[in-house]
């Protein structure tokens, strides 16, 4: 079983850059791809970005390319994801997730999740 906990979610002004962190519960942390989706108003789920068990494999929506960094302290149980440039469309509640891949995490086939953290960037 692992828990996990979203933090860092505020609001900011467009062009500012934010770190949300997600720690998770469990020994069993290092053995699962973490992704990063969210959530705007009014749309679906999205995926945002992944990272592998070892940290050698990332990837990312088209979206936050080159804005967005995404790591994992498996010593931490921790799982980052460093935001900048942000902009209005940005905004939405931002989740941590667990997947047994990191395919499967990309295609929503997500463990577990975390209950999100909201971040706001107003223009």
């Amino acid at each position: 079983q692992v828990q996990l906990v979203e933090s860092g979610g505020r609001l900011v002004q467009s062009g500012d850059s934010l770190s949300l962190s997600c720690a998770a519960s469990g020994r069993s942390f290092s053995t699962y791809a973490m992704g990063w989706f969210r959530q705007a108003p009014g749309k679906e789920r999205e995926f945002v970005a992944g990272l592998s068990r070892s940290s050698a494999t990332t990837y990312y929506t088209d979206s936050v390319k080159g804005r967005f960094t995404i790591s994992r302290d498996n010593a931490k149980n921790t799982v980052y994801l460093q935001m900048s440039s942000l902009n209005p469309e940005d905004t939405a509640v931002y989740y941590c997730a667990a997947g047994t891949s990191l395919i499967a995490t990309m295609n929503h086939d997500v463990t577990y999740w975390g209950k999100g953290t909201l971040v706001t960037v107003s223009s």
